[in-house]
């Protein structure tokens, strides 16, 4: 793979580019281009991303100091600001959406066995959003408040190596429950949400796709209680009831019945409500599953630290799509090397060596890994004794 090539070449190779293309041709992103086609408006936003670019200017200046490397490096296009940023605002979104689905499917079978704290067989998922603030000025179809514009990241996050499997980007107004609508449903697969998801008739959309769900409760539900079934106390489990709706809408809208269970978390003293669809894993587990829902806000801070998310190269709602798209690819991208290259590295630091190394002719594996100091040797002092001691 090496053989005297750059490492942000060796880095593209990851890439499956013949999938790449045909997300390009699905969408007629090339059509009519002579130069700079989509491949090298993805490298360059890759190249923005892995080392921290500010602005489009930044890009631009930044690639033009490599002008004799680019070529070498898979941008065959003429690098300017005026063409980046025209490109951005018009080729097609859902061409860096698709590609980058392509790559969560080729990351989500690399960490299938991965484990994630608790014992379970089968898919489990977290299901939040984040929110992202804008200028309103600048960005006027972003709707949030009156004075604030903002978009949000609905995102399920697969808690098997926290690979984020699905996003839908709104703008910041949009309520959150209703990116349930669009969530792909898995037939066999747990959910896990906080209670700004409580929506029976959608929930119940969950049960009629033999799907499950695990949602905090709101305090104010009404219900009956049916069954109570035995616990330990002492693992904090304060409750496990077989319960039905008893709201005249809610009972409606869910007519089946639901298990509630209460769990006194020691750590962060909350007392937790949990209503879900599953009368077979211990009511334990379904706790200890809620509890990695923490995964997803650390996976949203993380992408908000080390990723071109907060900031935009452009105003339209095609260029901050097709930012955010490329900035999940280029996390996913890493994923993959350090599974695949079995690095023992965190994410984090995998981005800080390859932000500074991207352009360097060394093997990409022995940059990810070598952490040998540099040893000073230590010369015999030829400095005469002043005094005597």
């Amino acid at each position: 793979m090496h053989a005297g090539r750059m490492v942000f070449s060796q880095l593209m190779d990851f890439l499956p580019m013949h999938a790449f293309r045909a997300c390009v041709q699905r969408y007629r992103g090339d059509y009519r281009l002579r130069t700079f086609f989509c491949m090298d408006q993805f490298y360059c936003m890759a190249f923005a991303q892995l080392t921290y670019r500010e602005s489009l200017r930044d890009i631009v200046t930044c690639l033009r100091s490599f002008h004799p490397k680019l070529y070498h490096a898979g941008i065959h296009g003429t690098v300017s600001r005026t063409t980046l940023a025209d490109a951005n605002e018009t080729r097609d979104w859902r061409i860096y959406a698709d590609f980058a689905h392509v790559l969560i499917r080729k990351a989500r079978g690399l960490y299938a066995r991965d484990e994630f704290g608790v014992s379970l067989e089968q898919a489990a998922y977290v299901f939040d959003s984040t929110t992202i603030d804008l200028c309103l000025s600048l960005f006027p179809w972003a709707h949030f408040r009156r004075h604030k514009a903002a978009v949000k990241l609905h995102t399920l996050l697969d808690l098997r190596g926290s690979i984020p499997c699905f996003v839908h980007i709104t703008d910041g107004k949009t309520a959150d429950v209703t990116a349930l609508d669009d969530l792909p449903l898995e037939p066999g697969a747990i959910y896990v949400m906080d209670r700004g998801y409580i929506d029976f008739a959608r929930l119940y959309a969950f049960t009629q796709s033999l799907a499950f769900f695990v949602v905090r409760a709101k305090r104010n539900h009404d219900y009956t209680r049916q069954v109570s079934r035995p616990l330990n106390p002492s693992t904090g489990l304060r409750s496990d009831q077989t319960i039905r709706l008893r709201g005249p809408k809610s009972s409606r809208l869910y007519p089946e019945p639901l298990r509630r269970i209460t769990f006194f978390d020691e750590i962060s003293g909350q007392r937790l409500i949990l209503l879900t669809n599953n009368f077979t894993l211990p009511a334990l587990t379904i706790a200890q599953l809620y509890k990695c829902r923490w995964d997803v806000e650390t996976f949203f801070k993380w992408i908000k630290q080390h990723l071109r998310i907060k900031a935009f190269y452009g105003t339209s709602e095609n260029a901050v799509k097709t930012q955010i798209w490329i900035a999940i690819s280029v996390y996913v991208l890493v994923a993959i090397i350090k599974k695949d290259l079995r690095i023992d590295r965190s994410l984090a630091e995998i981005l800080q060596v390859l932000s500074l190394s991207l352009f360097e002719k060394e093997p990409i594996y022995q940059v990810l890994t070598q952490t040998g100091s540099q040893c000073l040797e230590v010369t015999p002092c030829n400095q005469l004794i002043l005094f005597d001691s």
